[in-house]
């Protein structure tokens, strides 16, 4: 069951806005973000300083609303997930067109298009990667589930041991920083902005343009190049990137680089979430993974996926 919980927060800890660690075939082709060049950021006194940066990470919560607000409105999702074999080149590829829109009995989902091709399943037709089966599971659930309205700060939940996952995927996700407990070997290698763990990584920040149009701040928290292998190998999140709109400090993006190899398991992931403005709500349009991880007696897994969302509408 621990392996579940690990499973749940590698697949949402993370662009073509970023490079992407893994060096193989990358179905995120979006580009979206584009660097002014030689733009500097004021420091300090005259302007802003990484403690703002920090403490609006640490302290939003627009990004997990953003999730809520999906669920409300009308819109076509395009789901494409690869997995590849150990020479990392495609083995099997799915692809899911779907509408979304709400009517008085709930959520309907049509599927515009759907093709699956290679090795994807197993002889009793289930998936054979676990991380195919929880990418299915967890999409088609987000767009047949009710909105609430709440908050990622939100008291633990009490409903057994999915909402504990439930927590643990959202505090390191929308509150990055904050330990995730419960998980053996990594609870305190999330809080990279404790006095003990700065020391470990640079801290960076400059102006650029998103979607062509909308001012923005990358803010880049990035381990350092200069520690001792015994240190790197130590720090399990490597690059932490946010996105800021300029104008309201809302978080627009974000993107992580996770690592780790030790003796209950190894993982190697990066992940970009996206957001855009449709009328006066903040929605999720891009969602981009690149991972691999290994448990012992289990099958190694490699697997990429793309997400974006489209065409969002108010009924």
């Amino acid at each position: 069951m621990k392996n579940h919980i690990l499973f749940f927060i590698l697949l949402f800890s993370g662009s073509s806005a970023f490079s992407q660690a893994i060096p193989r075939f990358n179905p995120d082709t979006v580009l979206t973000m584009k660097m002014d060049q030689d733009a500097v950021v004021k420091i300090g006194k005259a302007g802003l300083d990484i403690e703002d940066f920090i403490q609006e990470i640490v302290t939003d919560t627009s990004f997990y609303q953003a999730f809520r607000n999906m669920k409300k409105y009308a819109f076509t999702a395009e789901n494409r997930v690869f997995t590849y074999d150990k020479k990392d080149k495609v083995e099997g590829k799915v692809y899911r067109k779907i509408f979304h829109n709400n009517d008085a009995k709930g959520h309907n989902l049509k599927f515009l298009e759907k093709g699956d091709s290679g090795n994807l399943y197993k002889k009793n037709g289930k998936y054979d990667l676990y991380t195919v089966e929880m990418f299915d599971y967890i999409f088609m659930n987000a767009y047949n589930s009710d909105f609430v309205p709440n908050s990622a700060n939100a008291p633990a939940g009490k409903g057994g041991t999915n909402e504990s996952y439930k927590d643990k995927l959202k505090t390191l996700v929308f509150t990055p920083g904050r330990p995730i407990k419960g998980v053996p070997f990594i609870a305190g290698k999330t809080e990279i902005f404790t006095a003990n763990m700065r020391q470990y990584y640079d801290y960076s920040f400059f102006k650029g343009t998103y979607l062509d149009s909308i001012p923005v701040y990358r803010f880049k928290v990035l381990m350092k190049p200069d520690l001792s292998n015994w240190t790197k190998d130590g720090i399990m999140i490597k690059e932490l990137t946010t996105i800021f709109d300029q104008r309201n400090f809302q978080i627009l993006g974000r993107y992580i680089d996770m690592k780790i190899d030790n003796m209950a398991f190894e993982f190697d992931v990066q992940m970009n979430i996206e957001m855009s403005y449709f009328g006066g709500d903040l929605l999720p349009t891009k969602i981009s993974y690149q991972g691999n991880w290994d448990i012992p007696f289990k099958k190694e897994e490699k697997a990429s996926f793309l997400v974006l969302h489209k065409n969002y509408q108010l009924e």
